[in-house]
Protein backbone atom coordinates (compact mmCIF):
# COMPACT_ATOMS: atom_id res chain seq x y z
CA UNK A 1 0.00 0.00 0.00
CA UNK A 2 2.89 2.37 0.75
CA UNK A 3 4.12 2.01 -2.83
CA UNK A 4 0.64 2.89 -4.09
CA UNK A 5 0.55 6.15 -2.13
CA UNK A 6 3.98 7.12 -3.44
CA UNK A 7 2.83 6.48 -7.01
CA UNK A 8 -0.53 8.18 -6.41
CA UNK A 9 1.04 11.32 -4.91
CA UNK A 10 3.56 11.42 -7.76
CA UNK A 11 0.71 11.25 -10.28
CA UNK A 12 -1.19 14.00 -8.47
CA UNK A 13 1.88 16.23 -8.58
CA UNK A 14 2.36 15.43 -12.27
CA UNK A 15 -1.30 16.22 -12.92
CA UNK A 16 -0.98 19.58 -11.18
CA UNK A 17 2.24 20.36 -13.05
CA UNK A 18 0.71 19.36 -16.40
CA UNK A 19 -2.36 21.51 -15.77
CA UNK A 20 -0.22 24.52 -14.90
CA UNK A 21 1.95 23.87 -17.95
CA UNK A 22 -1.10 23.91 -20.22
CA UNK A 23 -2.34 27.17 -18.69
CA UNK A 24 1.11 28.76 -18.97
CA UNK A 25 1.65 27.72 -22.58
CA UNK A 26 -1.78 28.86 -23.71
CA UNK A 27 -1.24 32.24 -22.04
CA UNK A 28 2.15 32.55 -23.77
CA UNK A 29 0.98 31.34 -27.17
CA UNK A 30 -2.10 33.57 -26.95
CA UNK A 31 0.29 36.45 -27.69
CA UNK A 32 1.60 34.90 -30.93
CA UNK A 33 -0.55 35.74 -33.97
CA UNK A 34 -1.49 33.31 -36.71
CA UNK A 35 -0.89 33.91 -40.39
CA UNK A 36 -3.67 36.08 -41.80
CA UNK A 37 -5.12 36.89 -38.40
CA UNK A 38 -7.92 34.28 -38.51
CA UNK A 39 -10.04 34.06 -35.37
CA UNK A 40 -10.75 30.76 -33.67
CA UNK A 41 -14.29 30.90 -35.07
CA UNK A 42 -12.98 31.41 -38.60
CA UNK A 43 -10.47 28.58 -38.19
CA UNK A 44 -13.25 26.26 -37.01
CA UNK A 45 -15.64 27.22 -39.80
CA UNK A 46 -12.94 26.88 -42.46
CA UNK A 47 -11.77 23.49 -41.21
CA UNK A 48 -15.35 22.22 -41.07
CA UNK A 49 -15.98 23.47 -44.61
CA UNK A 50 -12.77 21.89 -45.91
CA UNK A 51 -13.90 18.55 -44.47
CA UNK A 52 -17.34 18.90 -46.10
CA UNK A 53 -19.08 19.24 -42.73
CA UNK A 54 -22.04 21.62 -42.97
CA UNK A 55 -24.28 20.51 -40.10
CA UNK A 56 -22.10 21.66 -37.17
CA UNK A 57 -22.71 25.03 -35.50
CA UNK A 58 -19.77 26.99 -34.12
CA UNK A 59 -20.75 28.97 -31.03
CA UNK A 60 -19.24 30.88 -28.11
CA UNK A 61 -19.45 29.58 -24.53
CA UNK A 62 -18.44 31.03 -21.17
CA UNK A 63 -15.29 30.12 -19.29
CA UNK A 64 -11.61 29.55 -20.00
CA UNK A 65 -10.45 26.40 -21.81
CA UNK A 66 -14.07 25.18 -21.77
CA UNK A 67 -13.87 24.38 -25.47
CA UNK A 68 -15.54 21.15 -26.57
CA UNK A 69 -17.42 19.44 -29.37
CA UNK A 70 -20.89 18.10 -28.57
CA UNK A 71 -21.80 15.21 -30.88
CA UNK A 72 -25.37 15.09 -29.57
CA UNK A 73 -26.46 18.49 -30.90
CA UNK A 74 -23.52 18.88 -33.31
CA UNK A 75 -22.19 22.09 -31.81
CA UNK A 76 -18.58 23.18 -31.65
CA UNK A 77 -18.30 25.27 -28.49
CA UNK A 78 -15.41 27.70 -28.17
CA UNK A 79 -14.54 29.80 -25.13
CA UNK A 80 -14.50 33.56 -25.61
CA UNK A 81 -10.71 33.84 -25.88
CA UNK A 82 -10.61 31.11 -28.51
CA UNK A 83 -13.73 32.20 -30.41
CA UNK A 84 -12.48 35.76 -30.86
CA UNK A 85 -8.73 35.12 -30.56
CA UNK A 86 -6.34 35.43 -33.49
CA UNK A 87 -3.44 33.66 -31.81
CA UNK A 88 -1.70 30.34 -32.37
CA UNK A 89 -3.26 29.10 -29.13
CA UNK A 90 -6.78 29.98 -30.28
CA UNK A 91 -6.23 28.38 -33.68
CA UNK A 92 -4.81 25.19 -32.14
CA UNK A 93 -7.74 24.77 -29.75
CA UNK A 94 -10.35 25.53 -32.42
CA UNK A 95 -8.74 23.11 -34.88
CA UNK A 96 -8.47 20.41 -32.19
CA UNK A 97 -12.20 20.64 -31.43
CA UNK A 98 -12.87 20.53 -35.17
CA UNK A 99 -10.83 17.35 -35.17
CA UNK A 100 -13.53 15.79 -32.99
CA UNK A 101 -16.22 16.96 -35.40
CA UNK A 102 -14.31 15.32 -38.25
CA UNK A 103 -14.00 12.14 -36.20
CA UNK A 104 -17.75 12.18 -35.69
CA UNK A 105 -18.47 12.79 -39.36
CA UNK A 106 -16.16 9.96 -40.44
CA UNK A 107 -17.32 7.53 -37.71
CA UNK A 108 -13.86 7.32 -36.16
CA UNK A 109 -13.96 4.02 -34.26
CA UNK A 110 -12.48 5.22 -30.95
CA UNK A 111 -14.87 8.17 -30.77
CA UNK A 112 -17.80 5.88 -31.57
CA UNK A 113 -16.75 3.53 -28.78
CA UNK A 114 -16.34 6.40 -26.32
CA UNK A 115 -19.76 7.81 -27.22
CA UNK A 116 -21.29 4.38 -26.65
CA UNK A 117 -19.85 4.31 -23.13
CA UNK A 118 -21.09 7.79 -22.14
CA UNK A 119 -24.47 6.65 -20.68
CA UNK A 120 -22.79 3.80 -18.79
CA UNK A 121 -20.08 6.08 -17.39
CA UNK A 122 -22.67 8.71 -16.42
CA UNK A 123 -24.50 6.05 -14.40
CA UNK A 124 -21.23 4.84 -12.92
CA UNK A 125 -20.19 8.34 -11.81
CA UNK A 126 -23.40 8.74 -9.83
CA UNK A 127 -22.86 5.62 -7.74
CA UNK A 128 -19.21 4.62 -7.80
CA UNK A 129 -18.02 6.85 -4.93
CA UNK A 130 -20.77 5.62 -2.59
CA UNK A 131 -20.20 1.98 -3.47
CA UNK A 132 -16.44 2.26 -3.00
CA UNK A 133 -16.81 4.04 0.34
CA UNK A 134 -19.35 1.55 1.65
CA UNK A 135 -17.34 -1.30 0.18
CA UNK A 136 -14.13 -0.30 1.96
CA UNK A 137 -15.92 0.20 5.29
CA UNK A 138 -17.78 -3.10 5.03
CA UNK A 139 -15.23 -5.05 3.05
CA UNK A 140 -15.10 -7.98 5.49
CA UNK A 141 -18.89 -8.31 5.90
CA UNK A 142 -20.14 -7.39 2.43
CA UNK A 143 -17.25 -7.66 -0.06
CA UNK A 144 -19.81 -7.65 -2.88
CA UNK A 145 -20.27 -3.90 -2.38
CA UNK A 146 -16.61 -3.21 -3.03
CA UNK A 147 -16.61 -5.58 -6.00
CA UNK A 148 -19.55 -3.69 -7.51
CA UNK A 149 -17.71 -0.40 -6.94
CA UNK A 150 -14.59 -1.81 -8.60
CA UNK A 151 -16.59 -2.87 -11.67
CA UNK A 152 -18.10 0.61 -12.00
CA UNK A 153 -14.75 2.29 -11.46
CA UNK A 154 -13.19 -0.01 -14.05
CA UNK A 155 -15.70 1.38 -16.56
CA UNK A 156 -14.59 4.95 -15.83
CA UNK A 157 -10.96 3.85 -16.16
CA UNK A 158 -11.73 2.24 -19.50
CA UNK A 159 -13.37 5.49 -20.59
CA UNK A 160 -10.20 7.41 -19.65
CA UNK A 161 -8.05 5.01 -21.65
CA UNK A 162 -10.31 5.21 -24.72
CA UNK A 163 -10.19 9.00 -24.48
CA UNK A 164 -6.43 8.97 -25.15
CA UNK A 165 -6.48 7.92 -28.83
CA UNK A 166 -9.50 10.18 -29.40
CA UNK A 167 -7.68 13.26 -28.13
CA UNK A 168 -4.35 12.42 -29.76
CA UNK A 169 -6.00 11.79 -33.12
CA UNK A 170 -7.95 15.06 -32.92
CA UNK A 171 -4.70 16.94 -32.29
CA UNK A 172 -3.00 15.23 -35.21
CA UNK A 173 -5.84 16.19 -37.53
CA UNK A 174 -5.69 19.75 -36.22
CA UNK A 175 -1.94 20.12 -36.71
CA UNK A 176 -2.00 18.70 -40.24
CA UNK A 177 -4.79 21.08 -41.24
CA UNK A 178 -3.15 24.13 -39.62
CA UNK A 179 0.09 23.38 -41.44
CA UNK A 180 -1.31 22.53 -44.88
CA UNK A 181 -3.57 25.58 -44.88
CA UNK A 182 -0.78 27.90 -43.70
CA UNK A 183 -2.66 29.04 -40.62
CA UNK A 184 0.60 28.40 -38.82
CA UNK A 185 4.04 29.02 -40.30
CA UNK A 186 7.39 27.32 -39.94
CA UNK A 187 8.06 29.63 -36.99
CA UNK A 188 4.71 29.29 -35.23
CA UNK A 189 3.71 25.67 -35.93
CA UNK A 190 5.96 24.28 -33.16
CA UNK A 191 3.99 26.41 -30.68
CA UNK A 192 0.72 24.83 -31.78
CA UNK A 193 2.31 21.38 -31.45
CA UNK A 194 3.63 22.21 -27.99
CA UNK A 195 0.26 23.49 -26.77
CA UNK A 196 -1.68 20.44 -27.94
CA UNK A 197 1.00 18.04 -26.71
CA UNK A 198 0.81 19.54 -23.23
CA UNK A 199 -2.97 19.21 -23.25
CA UNK A 200 -2.61 15.54 -24.26
CA UNK A 201 -0.32 14.90 -21.28
CA UNK A 202 -3.17 15.81 -18.92
CA UNK A 203 -5.26 13.00 -20.39
CA UNK A 204 -2.38 10.54 -20.11
CA UNK A 205 -1.84 11.38 -16.45
CA UNK A 206 -5.58 11.19 -15.74
CA UNK A 207 -5.71 7.71 -17.26
CA UNK A 208 -2.67 6.54 -15.27
CA UNK A 209 -4.15 7.95 -12.06
CA UNK A 210 -7.40 6.12 -12.71
CA UNK A 211 -5.51 2.89 -13.34
CA UNK A 212 -3.50 3.27 -10.13
CA UNK A 213 -6.66 3.95 -8.12
CA UNK A 214 -8.40 0.93 -9.63
CA UNK A 215 -5.41 -1.24 -8.70
CA UNK A 216 -5.57 0.10 -5.13
CA UNK A 217 -9.21 -0.93 -4.69
CA UNK A 218 -8.51 -4.33 -6.23
CA UNK A 219 -5.75 -4.84 -3.66
CA UNK A 220 -8.13 -3.97 -0.83
CA UNK A 221 -10.64 -6.47 -2.17
CA UNK A 222 -8.04 -9.23 -2.52
CA UNK A 223 -6.58 -8.53 0.97
CA UNK A 224 -9.97 -8.46 2.73
CA UNK A 225 -9.25 -11.75 4.49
Amino acid sequence: MNLFWIVFIALMLLSFAASKSVESKFRRYAKIPTNGGMTGREVAEKMLYDNDIHNVTVQEVNGTLTDHYNPVNRTLNLSRDVYHGTSVAAAAVAAHECGHAVQHATAYSWLTLRSTLVPVVSFSNRWVSWLLLAGVLLVNRFPQLLLAGIVLFALTTLFSLITLPVEINASRRALVWLNTHSVTSVETHPYAESALRSAAYTYVIAALTSLATLFYYVLIYLDRR
